[in-house]
């Protein structure tokens, strides 16, 4: 398998892909070494993935360099991913023992009940390109702490990551049979979902979710989704630093060249407040850097997939058609790589493409509203259920409408961004199930109630 520079087109490493009898393999490795990787003291699992989050800190340099080569998002996000990484791992490590041990519920004279939270055995984690850190650490570092095995896919097009993440677990103690790495793209995951898996968690786009979802349901084990999303946005009307909140809501929208699931993705704005927040929001995106993602400065870097650029086009021909007016961007950056010009379309609404399938690319679309129930309305109207904004300056308000979006998580005065402490989770076609809380660390767990009498 070629990997590939999205930045220029060159192929940066050959990879060797897993056959069906590697891959059956490195499952029967798992299978050996789950019990015994079970059986280590909590307390041994934490400190070895503790280890892992320093080396990931220690190795930055190398970690960013490999993963701005062949996602091409700009170094310093890079970066950026791999503290969001460390930081995450300190808070499940810190909070494994409390929320992974024996909870006694009653310990009534002659009778005590309590709950174990038993691994589940041996997981697959069909993981994401776009932040191979973030969204591989909300699933494999809590699987592993709870005991389990992880058989660890890595997108194809962020193998080299993947490769780099199996090599630091293991330097920080994690033994070969508990975690194992395939290295391939769509029939490699084929053969992992024939396989007698405990679990799946995926991340990535709805088809492909919907279609794993089918497939491992006869298995009768958990399957957990991290899909995509529509992300909607309202600016009220009574704002008080227009220009910081249209910095804020821009770098939300363009963030990671707007590859993020939970990136905004569609913004209506109060008509008391609109021209002036898209003045500065179009001012805002204007001198945004676009580039070689290594180059100092540069903040739109290459897209990882050229086939995007294709679904951006399309978008905002459709967008045009329909009467949007692109004031900036809105085409390919020429020469070698996957670039694309971040691209603001006004006067859009809710029949077109941009404001109603995922963009997944420096692509925002803005609407103007009259009232709170309009934007209210324009934001439910979507089959995502990822997250929501809403930026106002009175709390409860701004509450009042997150209650009523039917979302997995709501932001006020806020975006894009993800709290290790709090459930990440989706609603319709965003996906099930969570990472991240106490939620996530026990998703990898079987409970067990014990009724004790003595």
């Amino acid at each position: 398998m070629k990997i590939v520079n999205p930045a220029d087109g060159k192929v940066i490493a050959n990879v060797k892909e897993d056959s069906k009898k590697s891959i059956t393999t490195k499952l029967a490795t798992l299978r050996k070494g789950q019990e015994k990787w079970a059986k280590v003291p909590l307390a041994k699992r934490v400190a070895v993935l503790q280890k892992f989050g320093k080396l990931l800190e220690s190795n930055i340099k190398e970690c960013g360099a490999i993963l701005t080569s062949e996602v091409g998002k700009p170094l310093q996000q890079s970066y950026n991913e791999v503290n969001g990484a460390h930081a995450r791992i300190k808070w499940l490590t810190e909070n494994a023992t409390k929320y992974l041990s024996d909870e006694v519920v009653s310990n009534a004279p002659g009778m005590t009940e309590k709950i174990s939270y038993e691994p589940l055995g041996v997981v697959c984690n069909i993981s994401a390109w776009n932040y191979p850190y973030l969204v591989g650490t909300n699933v494999f570092v809590p699987a592993l702490l709870a005991g389990n095995a992880v058989l660890y896919k890595p997108s194809e097009f962020s193998t080299l990551t993947g490769l780099q993440i199996e090599k630091l677990l293991k330097k920080a103690g994690v033994p070969d049979d508990a975690f194992q790495v395939v290295v391939g793209a769509k029939e490699q995951g084929e053969i992992l979902l024939d396989l007698p898996l405990d679990g799946y968690y995926f991340t990535g786009s709805y088809k492909t979710g919907d279609y794993i979802y089918k497939r491992v349901a006869p298995k009768m084990v958990p399957c957990q989704l991290e899909l995509g999303g529509k992300d909607p946005l309202y600016v009220a009307d009574d704002i008080k630093d227009i220009a910081a909140v249209a910095a804020g809501t821009a770098d939300g929208a363009f963030y990671n060249n707007g590859q993020s699931c939970c990136s905004v993705e569609r913004i209506y704005v109060h008509k008391k407040v609109y021209d002036k927040y898209v003045e500065e929001f179009v001012r805002e995106v204007k001198g945004y850097k676009a580039g070689n993602p290594t180059e100092p400065g540069v903040y739109i870097g290459a897209m990882t997939r050229a086939a995007q650029l294709d679904v951006l086009d399309a978008q905002v021909k459709d967008a045009v058609k329909k009467g949007g007016k692109v004031v900036t961007g809105g085409k390919r950056i020429a020469g070698k790589g996957n670039y694309y010009e971040p691209t603001v379309i006004l006067n859009a609404n809710n029949k077109m493409a941009v404001m109603q399938e995922e963009s997944f690319g420096p692509v925002i679309g803005i609407m103007k509203v009259n009232s709170d129930k309009e934007a209210l309305e324009l934001m439910q109207d979507t089959q995502y259920g990822l997250t929501a904004s809403v930026y106002s300056a009175d709390e409860k308000r701004a509450e009042k409408i997150l209650s009523a979006v039917n979302s997995g998580t709501a932001y006020w005065n806020c975006c894009d961004r993800v709290s290790a402490g709090l459930p990440w989770s989706g609603r319709k076609h965003s996906g099930f199930g969570a990472t991240l809380s106490h939620l996530g660390l026990r998703a990898f767990t079987k409970p067990k109630g014990y009724h004790l009498r003595g």
